[in-house]
């Protein structure tokens, strides 16, 4: 049933998404959709799904013949849920509601072309805490780090897949160490200022499974021109 506060908010091609005060997206989720988008006919998985923004904005722009989206909080994951069949999508997408450390027997390893995710921006303990549990565990890594979703991306990819995420500029080493520990190679990284004359606030990152090293820097992403 809707909680008090839910909404839709209109993505595009008639497709809308629920969101709610705690679970919503920002600009950063658009970006990641963008950044990572399949191909026609991948097989795609989202990471920490939450209201299930990107696999919506999949379905839009890249057409992937299938999409499992994950997420820990069975509120977020109910949420999602609902947005996936009001847009009569269920045969498109699945909402998996477990812990993206323990996938076995729930999704299928050694199977998706690309895998997503916009894991939690600050390490555990560090910077402002969130008081509400949704906030802190969608932008701390108490549940998540890192790693643990390099992991499970490894895991879930075929030979040759494609990782991505988007985090802040301040946890570039992290992310470059966790897609190197999970065998996953570094091989394209894009930064995305908000102003020319601003430093970057993002970056978005693509590892891939089996790849040897080479690492393609892109021009930088202006949100806001002159």
């Amino acid at each position: 049933m809707p909680s008090e506060g839910e909404h839709l908010e209109p993505l595009g091609g008639g497709i809308s998404v629920t969101v709610s005060k705690e679970h919503r997206f920002g600009t950063d989720t658009v970006l990641l959709a963008w950044f990572s988008a399949p191909r026609p006919g991948d097989l795609a998985a989202d990471l920490g799904t939450g209201c299930g923004t990107i696999p919506l904005l999949w379905t839009i722009n890249a057409k992937p013949a299938h999409i499992t989206a994950v997420e820990l909080q069975e509120n977020a994951s109910e949420l999602a849920a609902r947005s996936i069949e009001r847009n009569g999508l269920t045969d498109s997408i699945d909402i998996i509601h477990a812990d993206l450390r323990d996938l076995k027997g729930k999704v299928p390893g050694n199977y998706f072309d690309v895998v997503a995710c916009n894991p939690p921006y600050k390490k555990s303990g560090t910077g402002v805490q969130n008081p509400g549990e949704e906030r802190r565990i969608a932008r701390h890594d108490d549940t998540c780090t890192l790693l643990d979703a390099a992991l499970c991306a490894h895991r879930l990819l075929e030979f040759s897949g494609r990782f991505c995420l988007c985090l802040r500029p301040e946890r570039l080493c992290d992310a470059l160490e966790a897609l190197r520990q999970a065998k996953l190679e570094p091989k394209r990284l894009r930064f995305v200022h908000q102003k020319a004359d601003a430093a970057p606030n993002l970056f978005l990152l693509e590892g891939r499974k089996g790849a040897k090293p080479f690492l393609t820097v892109e021009p930088p992403l202006f949100l806001q021109n002159a």
